[in-house]
């Protein structure tokens, strides 16, 4: 490896995140399709949840797709065709799917819409599996977590937009009074959308992105990497299934909210997009926080733009739904919120270890606090845990492929593989709802940090022995 100082490639970087904010519009525009879906199709809080199945169940199917394809070719898909080919490959996928939105609403068949949010997310597999270690690669690898989390801040730039922009293109404007929930006002969103995946697939396949990127290439040669195969390692093994939790209590906190909303605290659909808004945007204030050491060493701008980036990014989400008419009243108080994420991030000290045991503490409180209590302080509560899940994604990507060598992109599937938990476990919530009532479901949320606790303790003694260190300086968010 060169000994010369490596930096950024920021005209390479820049043109890779468009994938991420697209993950986060659809991932996030869900939340307001299911709470439609429901009323629509006169389904149960469980059923309305298929939603948030077929779409991260997608994500399992495309990972054993591509390495079936791999073992039945004896060699890597994606070392194959290349990177650049495969996130082009991957966003005509997805724009496949969004095709299948047109039928589904002019018939009103909920399988149909399931199965155009499952080819979509197929597609999203594989960007997924390039674009993640990709982001990585751009760059020192020491550095490499920082870019997962501005890359993660793009990414809820889209979850902020996305459902607002939804829920306006079926209910209109917030001001119109309009209540009415037609299928048919879905399909226009999401045919524009499928021609944005397309024109960006063409965007990227002239862009400079590497097709091999160096210190990929590079990691093959890796003398730590002795095991057979990245399942041989147990930061990975447990790293999954943290994936597999984290991404579930993501997804369900969000998924749940509008039916815990509409049932228990008597709002309108049409009024809840501004609180999916604010947790998706909770992701985005938190992953600007983590971000603020890939844009300068300096230790003393670096405390001030740990005060200044989450609320510039606060800022954002108060702007766009000013634009869209909504009544901002009610998330002023947010701002203290914000401040408990400060005192975390300085407290993490950038290990990610540390940091993943904190803020999965914190969003243990934050249920806890969203379960014990009624009215608004719960929905701030809960939409809080957005806050506490907007670092955790890179803390858990980084460890759980550190010291996997060449098998990194192997790793790096099976991680993408766990977004189903995204799915089941939003399923599993909307059960526990139906049995129990949606205000103590949140107790599935709970049992989920407690294990990424119990990871982020254990993790550290597994990559100590072997011979990784994470106590200097080291940041992230997806």
């Amino acid at each position: 490896m060169s000994t010369k100082e490596i930096k950024t490639n920021w005209a390479q970087f820049i043109p890779l995140v468009t994938v991420f904010f697209f993950w986060g519009f659809v991932a996030a525009s869900n939340d307001i399709l299911i709470p439609v879906f429901k009323k629509a199709f006169d389904l149960t809080q469980g059923q309305s949840q298929l939603v948030s199945v077929a779409f991260y169940v997608a994500y399992t199917v495309g990972s054993i797709i591509y390495m079936i394809i791999s073992y039945l070719t004896k060699g890597d898909l994606i070392n194959r065709i290349g990177y650049k080919n495969s996130l082009a490959l991957g966003l005509v996928i997805s724009a496949l799917g969004t095709l299948l939105f047109y039928p589904a609403a002019n018939t009103g068949s909920f399988p149909l819409m399931l199965s155009g949010l499952f080819i979509v997310a197929l597609g999203f597999s594989l960007q997924q599996t390039v674009a993640n270690p990709l982001a990585i690669a751009l760059g020192p690898i020491t550095t490499g977590s920082q870019r997962l989390t501005m890359a993660g801040g793009i990414n809820n730039l889209g979850t902020t937009i996305g459902p607002l922009i939804v829920s306006f293109a079926i209910f209109g404007s917030a001001t119109s009074g309009n209540t009415d929930m037609s299928i048919e006002s879905v399909k226009i969103p999401y045919l524009v959308l499928g021609a944005a995946f397309l024109l960006v697939a063409v965007l990227l396949k002239f862009s400079s992105l590497p097709d091999k990127p160096a210190a990929v290439v590079e990691s093959e040669e890796d003398v730590n990497s002795s095991r057979s195969s990245a399942l041989k390692y147990p930061q990975l093994i447990l790293g999954m299934i943290g994936i597999f939790v984290y991404v579930g209590v993501e997804v369900s906190t969000a998924s749940n909210l509008p039916a815990y909303m509409e049932k228990d605290l008597g709002f309108l659909t049409k009024d809840i997009a501004p609180y999916i808004s604010l947790y998706w945007a909770s992701l985005m204030i938190g992953r600007w926080t983590g971000a603020v050491e890939a844009f300068t060493d300096d230790m003393s701008m670096q405390k001030i733009l740990r005060f200044i980036a989450p609320y510039l990014a606060f800022g954002v989400f108060l702007f766009v739904n000013k634009v869209m008419d909504h009544d901002l009243t009610p998330f002023y108080v947010y701002a203290l919120i914000i401040l408990v994420l400060i005192v975390a991030d300085m407290s993490s000290k950038g290990n990610p270890a540390r940091m993943l045991l904190i803020f999965s503490v914190l969003g243990i409180l934050a249920l806890l606090i969203g379960m014990s209590t009624t009215g608004m302080v719960s929905v701030y509560a809960f939409t809080s845990v957005g806050l506490f899940c907007s670092t955790l994604w890179p803390c858990i990507f980084t460890l759980a492929i550190s010291g996997l060598g060449k098998h990194t992109s192997q790793g790096s599937s099976f991680l993408i593989m766990m977004i189903m938990g995204g799915g089941i476990i939003s399923w599993l919530q909307g059960y526990v709802a139906d049995v129990t009532s949606i205000h103590a479901s949140y107790v599935v949320g709970v049992v989920c940090f407690a294990y990424l606790a119990f990871y982020a303790w254990k993790v550290s003694g597994i990559l100590k022995n072997q011979g990784i260190n994470f106590d200097k300086k080291v940041s992230g968010g997806h």
